[in-house]
């Protein structure tokens, strides 16, 4: 509960939220929106910005980890960032080309006074793809990858289906990892599609009031723990057919360079608040496999871009190679014939080694943005 102090910080908080909802406030020209966030409240320092780059400073003065997002209709995630720990200011560098209404939030999935505020683009603006070949490249690039994932995972996922409905739980098992491992590269695509991603990937603990739990982790929890149920095939029919409409939307999705320098920090982000900790497979403990596919999917991302950092920043393209090969070398150190420890296996000196090399790496990676968008 929080304490009396937090509670007239919350109630502040709201009022001036509502004082921006009354008279929306204009971001200052090419200046950052500052974003203070709380446990109880959101604050935005404005609520309307100009179509075309649109920077946020998230400053989290909250007692718990965070996130920001900006949000699209249907809550399709136009850009955000996550791990924001108590205390600590991040930077979001979002591609908004086409004006109307969004919306913005500290809290995925919650709603309500104080978590999400309404957010206006004004105009309309050229697309820094379309204005730059080489940032063209980059995004057509990256597509051609997600195609390619996202057509061996709905292959990999029918199998996985059809193996569950045969009753097989010792094959099921064995499928699971692999299955897995294609969303995992290129989960924040994934996370654009408003409810698709849930209901493919939402862990039992995050579950919100009503929502039935469905998608792999509930399948995990069935092969792991509950032993099948009646409606488990149903489940594996519904994950499969998911898997096949993120693959339809996924291809006809327009990325921008700005989506694939998000997207690789975003990555980053899922090992720290979720495999590091292992509360990603609580049933498998399969964690290091996610752990492998996210950074096979964040160095994806980089090397699309690679031919504009080498030319913006050499420097910080030899740093973020440095770092993956830190975090590669711990991962293979893990490994078991084809596959990796299970995450209970791990000793914590071990898991402390993987938490700083993460944390190496994410520092040159959250530049990559500014980079781009220069």
């Amino acid at each position: 509960m929080p304490t009396a102090s937090r509670t007239g910080a919350a109630v502040t908080a709201l009022a001036l939220l509502t004082a921006c909802d009354a008279q929306p406030q204009a971001a200052a020209p090419g200046g950052p929106i500052s974003v203070t966030a709380t446990d109880t409240a959101c604050q935005v320092s404005a609520s309307t910005a100009p179509a075309g780059n649109i920077t946020f400073q998230i400053s989290n003065q909250g007692s718990k980890v965070t996130e920001f997002y900006l949000y699209g209709e249907g809550d399709r995630i136009m850009g955000e960032v996550e791990n924001i720990a108590p205390g600590l200011n991040r930077r979001l560098i979002v591609e908004v080309a086409t004006g109307g209404t969004y919306q913005t939030a500290c809290k995925p999935g919650m709603a309500g006074t104080g978590i999400r505020g309404t957010f206006t683009v004004t105009g309309g603006a050229a697309k820094g793809t379309d204005a730059n070949a080489e940032l063209a490249g980059a995004a057509h690039g990256y597509a051609r990858y997600v195609t390619s994932q996202t057509g061996a995972f709905a292959d990999e996922t029918k199998k996985f289906a059809a193996t569950i409905k045969a009753g097989d739980v010792a094959a099921a098992k064995a499928q699971y990892a692999r299955t897995r491992v294609y969303y995992e590269r290129i989960e924040p695509v994934a996370a654009k599609f408003g409810d698709l991603d849930p209901a493919i990937d939402v862990r039992e603990a995050d579950l919100q009031p009503g929502r039935k739990f469905t998608g792999f982790h509930r399948l995990e929890k069935d092969l792991w723990v509950t032993g099948l149920q009646p409606d488990t095939a149903a489940v594996a029919d519904q994950l499969a057919n998911d898997v096949t409409t993120l693959g339809r939307k996924a291809a006809a999705l327009q990325l921008s360079a700005l989506d694939l320098a998000n997207g690789a920090k975003s990555l980053l982000d899922e090992v720290a608040t979720g495999k590091i900790t292992g509360e990603e497979e609580a049933f498998s403990h399969n964690d290091l496999s996610d752990f492998q596919a996210n950074v096979d999917g964040s160095k994806a991302a980089i090397q699309a871009l690679r031919p504009v950092l080498t030319q913006r920043d050499r420097a910080l393209v030899s740093a973020i190679d440095s770092r993956f090969a830190d975090v590669q070398k711990l991962l293979d150190a893990q490994r078991t014939g084809d596959t990796f420890k299970l995450y209970t296996e791990l000793p914590k000196d071990r898991i402390k080694e993987f938490a700083s090399a993460v944390d190496a790496l994410s520092e040159p990676l959250s530049k990559v943005a500014e980079a781009v968008a220069e």
